[in-house]
């Protein structure tokens, strides 16, 4: 079993790299400022008091969907923030200035990069702003316990343009807080916390292997009946077993 952190179902040469059956994937660890010091470097804006309708923080890296966004960025600018209006290079921002402007829109966009996975994703929730997935392929952790639904937009890269910004404009405020609190809820298991912490990325990962163990009919935790039922040894049906965290 590999454990990968979030990421495309492709490595860098567009060749499956992820196996459903057997592999889990597991959340990018986070700069603790975004979990530990909140109060002083990501206080998240009221939505009133945003600059912008979306961003994207990142470079090129000779990505289709990055060079559209950066592109989108320059035809709108005061809808879209990308790096390349502002500043030259993320590499002249510190942490706290990236995090400043992070949280400075409603929607933090998400495209494929040069790796398979980005921290981008998880750090819009700590900013609180909803992420917006551009990686077709995309694979990401805790699907069976998460209702990603609930707490992202995931969009064609195909369809990366003037599109997009109208449909995320179109979307009443009321609708983006709903999904900024039910993100709230959910954003501990992105931290690699004490084992003692009620919600933590490892906590997550134990789910996700019990599932595993509970989907494989051999297993030592896997027992039947005549009716043709699998159970655990507490006499749960695998039909009603239920994941931890859902959201209303």
């Amino acid at each position: 079993m590999v454990a990968d952190e979030e990421g495309d179902r492709t490595d860098k040469k567009d060749i499956s790299a992820f196996s459903t059956w057997k592999d889990i994937i597991i959340p990018g660890n986070i700069d603790d400022g975004m979990t530990t010091n909140e109060a002083t470097i990501i206080q998240p804006l009221p939505l009133s008091k945003r600059k912008y309708l979306a961003n994207y923080l990142g470079r090129a890296q000779g990505k289709v969907g990055r060079l559209k966004l950066i592109e989108l960025g320059k035809q709108f600018p005061d809808k879209l923030e990308s790096p390349e209006l502002k500043f030259s290079g993320l590499d002249k921002l510190s942490r706290t200035e990236y995090f400043e402007h992070l949280r400075n829109a409603k929607f933090c966009l998400a495209p494929r990069g040069e790796s398979s996975w980005t921290l981008r994703f998880y750090e819009s929730f700590f900013v609180e702003c909803v992420p917006v997935i551009l990686s077709d392929q995309a694979e990401l952790p805790f699907q069976n316990v998460i209702d990603y639904t609930q707490i992202s937009i995931k969009w064609p890269s195909t369809r990366i343009g003037h599109q997009l910004l109208e449909y995320l404009e179109s979307i009443p405020d009321e609708d983006i807080e709903r999904m900024i609190s039910h993100g709230r809820k959910v954003r501990c298991l992105w931290v690699y916390a004490p084992d003692l912490a009620p919600c933590s990325a490892m906590q997550g990962i134990l789910w996700e292997l019990q599932r595993k163990v509970r989907q494989f009919h051999q297993s030592a935790e896997t027992f039947w009946l005549h009716n043709g039922s699998f159970i655990d040894r507490n006499f749960v049906k695998f039909s009603d077993w239920k994941p931890p965290m859902r959201l209303p």
